[in-house]
C-alpha cells in the first residue's frame, strides 16, 4: 500500500509482490518452489508443513504415537515352562512399573503410614516390598507389544510372573502373531491403570482369547519348528522295530512295555482301544493321550497340517479353555520327543543318486540341443525356444528330486524336517543333493547358462 501510495513504478511493485509471495510460500512450505530460506546458521527454516509431516511431525509423533508412563522395554527370551497366558517380567522392571500400586499396598498393610516412607521402602527394596509386589501383580495383566504393530495381535495381554534377570520371557507359541524370534528382538511392556482398562485387557486382549487370526480364522497359536518335528517323530512307524507285531490288551499295557524297554516307540503293534483292535504304534498311543476324547484316535503320521486341524476341531467341540490346554500339552510333548529324537544334520544324510542324475541331465541336454536346432532353422520363435528350455530343465529338476526322495529313509533327519512342515521343503533337499535348477535374474527372467 505504501509503495502504491508513493506511485512507485510497476516493476518495483511486482518485485515486492514476488518477495511477499515467496515469504508466504516459505512460511507454508519452505523449499517447495525455490531455494529454501535459511536462518543464521545456514539451515533451512522450519515451515508449517514441516511441523506437520513426516515421522517427527505433529501427526505421527504426538497424535498417533504418545510417550507413556508405566511402560518398560527389554530383550525377549523364550520360557517353555510358562502357561500360554503368562509372561516373565523382570523383578526390577516390575517394581518400577507397579511402584504406585506397591506403595499403596504397603500403606494398606500397615508397613508404613504415608506414601513418602513407602517410596523410601521401595527404593531400598526391603523384603516387604517384594511380598507386596507379588500381591499387586497377581490379578493385574500387562500389555506386551512388539514393533512393528502390523495387526491387532501385535499387542496382547499377559499375566506377569516375576523372574530374575533383565529379559522379558514369553511363551514359545505366542511368537507367531508377534512375528517374534529370539535373536535380540525387544518388546515393550505397558501397565493398564484403571479398572476398566484391566478388565478390557483380561477379557479381550489376553493371549488365550486370541487363538485365531482375525483376518482368515486360521490358528495363530499353533505348534511350530521343534514341536512339529517332535510330534512327527513320535507318530512315525519303523519297519522291523523292536516288539513289532505284538498284541496288547490296552494302551496302558503298551505304555508300560515301552517304559520297560520291551517295545520300541515306533514298533507296529496291535492294541485294543475302546473295544476295537487297532494297528498302531506306542508313539501314537502317547500322542493320543493328550487329545480330548472326541478327537481320538489319530492313527497317522502327524505333521503341521494335522496339528492345525486338531486345534481347530478342539476349539469347535470344546471351546477356548480346552484348546489352550491342548496346545500347551502339544508343546510339552513336541519338545520332549524332539529332544529324545536327537535330530542333527550331517553331510552323509543325503544319498546322491549320481548315475540316475547324470542320465537325466544328459537326456535334458539332448532335448535342449534339439530345441536350439529348431530355433536355428527358424521353426520356432525366440519366445517359444526360451519357454521350451525352461520347461525341460524344470522337468529335469523334478525328476532328480523324485529320484532322491523315492529311496530316502523316512527317519532321515533332513527329510523329517521338510516333510513334517517344521522347516524347509522337499525341493530344497533336491537342490542340496541333486541339482540347483534354473536361476532367475533380478527381473525374474530365467538364466539358461
Amino acid at each position: 500500500k505504501k509503495i502504491k501510495a508513493l506511485h512507485a513504478p510497476e516493476s518495483i511493485i511486482n518485485h515486492e509482490k514476488r518477495l511477499l509471495q515467496e515469504a508466504v510460500d516459505a512460511l507454508i512450505d519452505n523449499g517447495r518452489r525455490s531455494r529454501p530460506v535459511t536462518g543464521s546458521n545456514n539451515r533451512p527454516l522450519k515451515s508449517l508443513s514441516d511441523m506437520l509431516k513426516g515421522k517427527e511431525g505433529r501427526f505421527r509423533k504426538n497424535l498417533l504415537g504418545k510417550r507413556v508412563d508405566y511402560s518398560g522395554r527389554s530383550v525377549i527370551v523364550v520360557n517353555p515352562h510358562l502357561q500360554l497366558h503368562q509372561c516373565g517380567l523382570p523383578k526390577e522392571m516390575a517394581l518400577e512399573l507397579f511402584k504406585p500400586f506397591v506403595m499403596k499396598r504397603l500403606v494398606e498393610r500397615g508397613f508404613t503410614t504415608n506414601v513418602k516412607t513407602a517410596k523410601k521402602m521401595v527404593d531400598r527394596m526391603r523384603p516387604e516390598v517384594w511380598d507386596a509386589l507379588e500381591e499387586v501383580i497377581r490379578d493385574h495383566p500387562i500389555l506386551l507389544n512388539r514393533a512393528p504393530t502390523l495387526h491387532r495381535l501385535g499387542i496382547q495381554a499377559f499375566e506377569p510372573v516375576l523372574v530374575d534377570g533383565k529379559a522379558i520371557q514369553i511363551h514359545p507359541l505366542v511368537c507367531m502373531p508377534f512375528n517374534a524370534d529370539f535373536d535380540g528382538d525387544q518388546m515393550a511392556a505397558h501397565v493398564p491403570l484403571s479398572t476398566a482398562a484391566q478388565a478390557e485387557a483380561r477379557i479381550l486382549m489376553l493371549s488365550t482369547e486370541n487363538l485365531f487370526s482375525p483376518s482368515d480364522g486360521k490358528p495363530v497359536v499353533t505348534p511350530t519348528r521343534d514341536i512339529i518335528l517332535g510330534c512327527y517323530y513320535l507318530t512315525q512307524k519303523r519297519v522291523g522295530a523292536k516288539g513289532s507285531g505284538k498284541q496288547l490288551a490296552n494302551p496302558e499295557e503298551a505304555r508300560l512295555a515301552y517304559e520297560m524297554g520291551k517295545l520300541d516307540l515306533h514298533a507296529d503293534v496291535r492294541v485294543r482301544v475302546d473295544g476295537a483292535l487297532l494297528d498302531t504304534t506306542v508313539g501314537r498311543i502317547v500322542f493320543n493321550e493328550v487329545l480330548p476324547p472326541n478327537l481320538r484316535f489319530v492313527d497317522c503320521v502327524v505333521d503341521d497340517k494335522e496339528l492345525q486341524r486338531l486345534i481347530r476341531e478342539c476349539y469347535r467341540h470344546y471351546g477356548t479353555a480346552r484348546t489352550v490346554q491342548l496346545v500347551d500339552d502339544l508343546k510339552d510333548l513336541g519338545f520332549r520327543f524332539a529332544t529324545t529324537a536327537g535330530i542333527t544334520i550331517s553331510m552323509t544324510d543325503m544319498d546322491i543318486p549320481r548315475a540316475r542324475r547324470e542320465d537325466i541331465i544328459a537326456r535334458t541336454e539332448a532335448e535342449v540341443a534339439r530345441v536350439n536346432s529348431n530355433f536355428a532353422h527358424g521353426l520356432i520363435s525366440a519366445g517359444e525356444r526360451s519357454d521350451s528350455v525352461c520347461r525341460l530343465w524344470t522337468q529335469a529338476a523334478d525328476r532328480v528330486s523324485d529320484a532322491i526322495l523315492v529311496n530316502i529313509d523316512p527317519f532321515n533327519p533332513i527329510y523329517m524336517m521338510a516333510n513334517s512342515g517344521a522347516r524347509g521343503t522337499p525341493r530344497q533337499i533336491s537342490q542340496i543333493a541333486g541339482m540347483r535348477g534354473l536361476m532367475s535374474d533380478p527381473f525374474g527372467r530365467f538364466i539358461e547358462d
